[in-house]
């Protein structure tokens, strides 16, 4: 098998050296990948190790799995970026290797975009302003405030903090919601097989026999027809409400509107005004450790939050702080944001520490939204099993109750 000799860094930026004996260099660098491992250079041959550290960079051939650019992989083009600026690799050179490993076309095109574009002379962060669609505002200002400082392979990795954080963050949320929607869709295929396939069969048996049907029976067996008869006007009109729906959602109106629905639910809406102050919590911190200064930090944070009421929040809070008021003091007049937020915010401006605090606000809040979608979920099936169990206690007394009627005749007959 042959020999290959091959330059990573690892997730720190430590440079490694070695070789490995693989059936292919495409097979060596899919193994070194799955590694978690930063490709720099793959040398073929039995030379010194040492030698193959010296190659040119970037020897490793283009794999691209999908067309779409992923959370994921910018997640990884922040890291393995800030990494290899870090480790002191040119900005060109760093976009010319990172673009031979990523597996979207769609980055790797907006890559060479940006190598092109900074060889014209545009900056970073000019040339990345030059796609909206995949690197928002934040990703721009950062960047900017890196190239301004000096320090850009420090606030890469900040910004790639941010984005792994809000990526795990987002994977348990979706996590947490499947377990309760399989179970409501396991709940309600087994309610509609019973009203479409066994209803009919007891409602013909009734029929046969001249039995007067229950009011709670009648009703039933005119859901049963209704679902059999007209299921594919039922499945229409639910598809248009639902495209339309989406459609008002939308826009910005619907939106602020379908949000403050949400913050006024019981018991949920806490929870959804906490991912609202999680986002901007973590967006915040992340700006100004950067350097970013808070009244930037602010305006971007108002564009890229996701959420409409915290946005307009966000704008009052950003006029009264360019009116010479401290951070909290807005905060506080929203009535948005719970005491303790409040307290920590006024202790971070007066002691220098904003940035810290903000993080300590923001992990407050990733715990607590992880505890209580744990409970939703313990919570849940219980709840769903009563439910369901009270469905089909309806639908078995419906059932049932002419039987009983029947019986009844029937004894007075022999009678």
């Amino acid at each position: 098998m042959p020999r290959f000799f091959y330059t990573v860094r690892d997730s720190t930026g430590k440079k490694i050296v070695s070789y490995e004996d693989a059936a292919s260099e495409d097979e060596l660098v899919s193994r070194l990948q799955d590694k978690g491992l930063v490709v720099i250079q793959v040398v073929s041959g039995q030379g010194d190790v040492q030698q193959a550290s010296s190659r040119i960079l970037g020897r490793v051939r283009l794999r691209h799995y999908h067309s779409r650019v992923s959370a994921g992989d910018m997640v990884l083009f922040c890291r393995q970026l800030a990494t290899l600026l870090g480790a002191g690799v040119t900005l060109l050179k760093c976009l010319e290797v990172i673009s031979k490993q990523v597996a979207s076309v769609r980055l790797y095109e907006i890559i060479k975009d940006l190598q092109k574009n900074m060889e014209a002379g545009l900056s970073l962060h000019e040339a990345m302003a030059k796609h909206p669609k995949v690197f928002s505002e934040l990703w721009i200002n950062l960047v900017e405030s890196g190239e301004a400082s000096g320090n850009l392979a420090v606030v890469l990795g900040r910004l790639a903090g941010y984005l792994e954080r809000d990526k795990e963050f987002r994977r348990k949320v979706i996590s947490a919601l499947i377990y309760p929607a399989i179970l409501t869709v396991v709940g309600l295929s087994a309610f509609i097989f019973l009203t479409v396939r066994v209803m009919p069969t007891f409602a013909e048996l009734f029929t046969q026999f001249g039995v007067k049907l229950p009011a709670l029976t009648q009703a039933l067996i005119n859901f049963s027809n209704l679902l059999r008869h007209y299921w594919f006007w039922l499945i229409g009109g639910l598809g248009i409400g639902v495209y339309f729906f989406i459609k008002y959602v939308q826009t910005k109106s619907g939106k602020r509107h379908f949000e403050a629905f949400l913050f006024k639910l019981p018991v949920f809406g806490n929870f959804f005004q906490a991912l609202a102050v999680e986002r901007f919590t973590a967006e915040m911190s992340t700006l100004i450790e950067s350097g970013v200064p808070i009244l930037y930090s602010l305006e971007i944070t108002e564009h890229s939050v996701g959420s409409p009421i915290l946005s307009e929040i966000i704008n009052r809070v950003k006029t009264e702080v360019r009116d010479g008021k401290t951070l909290s003091q807005p905060m506080e007049q929203s009535g948005f944001f719970e005491p303790m937020v409040l307290q920590m915010v006024a202790v971070g401006e007066e002691i220098g520490e904003l940035p810290q605090m903000l993080k300590k606000i923001n992990a407050f809040y990733v715990e607590y939204t992880e505890m209580f979608l744990a409970r939703f979920t313990v919570m849940f099936e219980p709840i769903m099993l009563v439910v369901m169990g009270f469905l089909v206690g309806i639908m078995v007394v419906g059932m049932f109750l002419p039987i009983f009627d029947l019986s009844k005749i029937g004894s007075a007959a022999m009678q």
